[in-house]
């Protein structure tokens, strides 16, 4: 067993160049992934089961270097390896707790939110709140991480999980400081604090404004009236969960067009195709940037991704156009 004080602790550039390295290689492994996927079953199954394929690909890139004690592929690039606070090496349960905890946390939280949207119990309001308490707790890791140049992973934090180098430092050079980002980690996360007070207090007094003045709004009136697209809310269309589950109907049974779908000729109905389903589209839907989907298609990818899937511009949900007889 080697002894902890034969290797200095891995400088907190190594540990970021590790981790930038290692995302690199989840990128390309995903990337590589998605297009097999999408050449054998569609870019509408890829859609509905990407948060799947992202789970196995990083359980599959984890699994065979940290769960086999190996070293990733960017702490092999820096020359780093993980180990306890007490200098021995990470035992097998530490390195599979290492591996599901951060991956499977995400995943399972996403997924649940997703099929079974939260209620306005205690339990759903917990469950709705979930993701951003992981992403507060995170930064409020990487913060200190840049202040005081360990546990770059709040996981390894709770597990007592550090980084050593077999580069010996250098007596004469020192070491970049990464301090002032965590300054300004600590300055957005009091300004988040800040902003959630302001809008707690709001929420327990609605007659008053964000400054806390008495609101000009007359009582009764509400400031987002609700939109409608015929005889339907919107807020009705879009609480449709997973739409792009359902099977894809046939465009001849398309009942958001009078068109006669036969009578149209073979070469035009080829260029009516969604990308995302690769069929002939129905209940035709716009982009702000001009491209037209499957109203199904569209609606459950911008759920997942909140950009066009072809010219990557930002999408909402609500700016959305329903295009019928197209």
């Amino acid at each position: 067993m080697i002894p902890r004080y034969s290797f200095p602790a891995a400088q907190q550039a190594q540990i970021i160049r590790a981790t930038q390295r290692d995302g690199f290689h989840l990128f390309t492994l995903k990337d590589q992934t998605e297009s097999v996927l999408r050449s054998w079953l569609g870019t509408r199954w890829l859609t509905r089961w990407e948060k799947e394929v992202d789970l196995i690909v990083k359980l599959a890139y984890y699994g065979l270097t940290t769960g086999l004690a190996a070293q990733t592929l960017g702490e092999e690039y820096t020359d780093i390896w993980q180990s306890t606070t007490s200098g021995i090496g990470v035992s097998q349960r530490s390195r599979l707790a290492l591996i599901l905890l951060p991956v499977l946390s995400t995943y399972v939280v996403a997924r649940l939110n997703l099929r079974h949207p939260p209620g306005d119990s205690t339990l759903g309001k917990v469950r709705q709140s979930l993701p951003a308490t992981l992403e507060i707790a995170g930064e409020v890791n990487l913060a200190l991480f840049y202040l005081r140049g360990v546990y770059y992973d709040l996981v390894k934090r709770v597990l007592g999980i550090r980084y050593h180098s077999s580069v010996a430092e250098n007596p004469d050079s020192r070491p970049p400081s990464y301090s002032l980002l965590g300054v300004l980690l600590a300055t957005r996360l009091a300004y988040r604090l800040i902003s959630w007070l302001r809008f707690r207090r709001i929420t327990a007094d609605p007659s008053k404004d964000i400054s806390g003045k008495e609101s000009q709004t007359p009582a009764g009136l509400n400031a987002s009236p609700e939109a409608f697209l015929d005889d339907r809310s919107l807020s009705s269309i879009l609480s449709v969960r997973d739409p792009e589950s359902k099977p894809p109907i046939p465009a001849e049974e398309d009942e958001g067009t009078i068109l006669d779908i036969r009578a149209i000729p073979e070469e035009i109905r080829d260029s009516r195709r969604c990308t995302l389903c690769l069929e002939e589209r129905t209940n035709g839907c716009a982009t702000d940037c001009g491209h037209m989907f499957c109203w199904d298609c569209i609606v459950g990818w911008a759920r997942e991704k909140s950009e066009c899937p072809l010219c990557r511009q930002s999408i909402s949900l609500p700016q959305l156009i329903p295009i019928h007889n197209l």
